[in-house]
C-alpha cells in the first residue's frame, strides 16, 4: 500500500495536499468538507493587515472632530485590531475542535509594525503553525529594493521572537534576485517557504472605463513558475518548501514533488472544481505512484530537481532557442 504522508514545517501530514487560505477555509463546516475529501492540512484564511489599516483610515476620516484626540485615536488603533485578531483567535479554537489535520494560521503582512505580537494569540489559540503572508509592491520610488527586502527579515524575527510554533513565509518572486532571497529567508530559522502567493492584478473595463480585478483564479499552466524555483531551490534551502500557484491537478503535484516540493497548496481548484478534487489528486497520486513502484512520497521527492537532472541548465534558459529556431519565420 502506497504511504502518501509527507514532512513540512516539521508536521507529519497525512499526505501532501494543503488547502490554501482562501474562503474555503474561512468557516468551520468549509474546512470539516475539506477534510472529509482527505486534505492534508488547511491553512485558515488570512487576517489582513491590510483590511485592518483601511478600517482605521475609514473610521479616522469619518470622525473627523476626533483627528487631533490622540488618546481616541490610540483607541480606536486598539479596538479594530483587538476585534479582528479574536475573531480570527475564535475560529481557529473552533476549527481544532473539529478537524484532526494539522491547522496553519496566517497573517497577511504589509509592516512590521508591533501587531505582529498577535501571532502569540495565535499560537495560545491552538494554531499547528503560523504562516506569514508577506507581500510588498515595489512600487515605493523612494525606497531601495534593500530598504524592502530588510522589511521581510524584521516581521520573520519579531513574529519568530514571539512564538514557538512552525512559522512559514509564503513569499512572492518580485525580487531583483530571487534565488538569493529564497536562500536568505530559508536562514532566519523559519521552518517553511511556500512558492509563491498569488497577488491581486487589475485590470481595465473599457466599457465602464473603471479599474477592475483581472483574473481572480490561477491557471493550470501557472505552476511552472513555482517548479522553477522548488527545482532550483529545494537542494539549498535550509526550511521544507511548499508549491503554491497554478496546481489544479495531480500531474502538477507529482511534477513539483519531483522538483523536491515537500507539500502543494491549492485553492483555485477547489473553487473551479469543488472540494472532490482533493481526493481526486489523491487517487491519481497513489496510482502513479503504484504504476512507478514507489512506495512512499520520499522515494521520488527531489528526483528530478536541478542537482539530479542530467542538464541542470534546463531550469535556468530563459530564451526559446530550441523552440524557435527550429521553426521558419514568415
Amino acid at each position: 500500500m502506497t504511504d502518501l504522508t509527507t514532512r513540512y514545517l516539521g508536521l507529519t501530514l497525512k499526505n501532501p495536499i494543503i488547502a490554501a487560505s482562501s474562503g474555503h477555509t474561512g468557516t468551520v463546516h468549509y474546512v470539516k468538507e475539506l477534510e472529509e475529501n482527505g486534505v492534508g492540512a488547511v491553512v485558515l484564511k488570512s487576517v489582513f493587515e491590510e483590511e485592518i489599516l483601511n478600517e482605521l483610515n475609514k473610521h479616522m476620516n469619518a470622525d473627523d472632530e476626533f483627528q487631533s484626540n490622540i488618546e481616541f485615536l490610540d483607541y480606536l488603533d486598539y479596538e479594530l485590531k483587538d476585534d479582528s485578531v479574536n475573531k480570527y483567535v475564535d475560529l481557529i479554537k473552533e476549527v481544532k475542535k473539529s478537524v484532526s489535520v494539522p491547522v496553519i494560521a496566517s497573517v497577511n503582512c504589509v509592516s512590521a509594525h508591533e501587531w505582529t505580537d498577535f501571532a502569540k494569540k495565535i499560537e495560545e489559540a491552538g494554531a499547528d503553525a503560523l504562516e506569514l503572508n508577506i507581500f510588498l509592491m515595489p512600487s515605493d520610488t523612494k525606497k531601495t529594493g534593500q530598504e524592502i527586502e530588510e522589511t521581510y527579515f524584521t516581521i520573520i524575527k519579531k513574529v519568530l521572537n514571539t512564538v514557538k510554533i512552525p512559522v512559514a513565509v509564503k513569499m512572492s518572486q518580485y525580487f531583483s534576485n530571487l534565488g538569493n532571497m529564497i536562500q536568505r529567508l530559508s536562514e532566519t530559522g523559519i521552518s517553511g517557504l511556500v512558492l509563491f502567493n498569488r497577488s491581486y492584478s487589475p485590470d481595465i473595463d473599457l466599457n465602464k472605463m473603471e479599474i477592475v480585478s483581472s483574473n481572480v483564479f490561477s491557471r493550470p499552466e501557472d505552476y511552472t513558475l513555482p517548479l522553477r524555483w522548488v527545482a532550483m531551490t529545494s537542494d539549498h534551502t535550509k526550511c521544507s518548501l511548499a508549491a503554491s500557484t497554478g496546481i489544479h491537478n495531480a500531474k502538477a503535484m507529482i511534477k513539483l514533488l519531483l522538483a523536491g516540493a515537500s507539500a502543494v497548496q491549492v485553492a483555485s481548484t477547489i473553487y473551479i472544481n469543488g472540494p472532490e478534487q482533493i481526493n481526486k489528486m489523491l487517487t491519481e497520486l497513489e496510482d502513479w505512484m503504484s504504476k512507478n513502484n514507489y512506495l512512499n512520497i520520499n522515494q521520488f521527492k527531489g528526483k528530478l530537481s536541478q542537482k539530479n537532472v542530467n542538464n541542470p541548465a534546463e531550469f535556468e534558459r530563459v530564451q526559446f532557442m530550441k523552440y524557435f529556431s527550429d521553426r521558419e519565420v514568415n
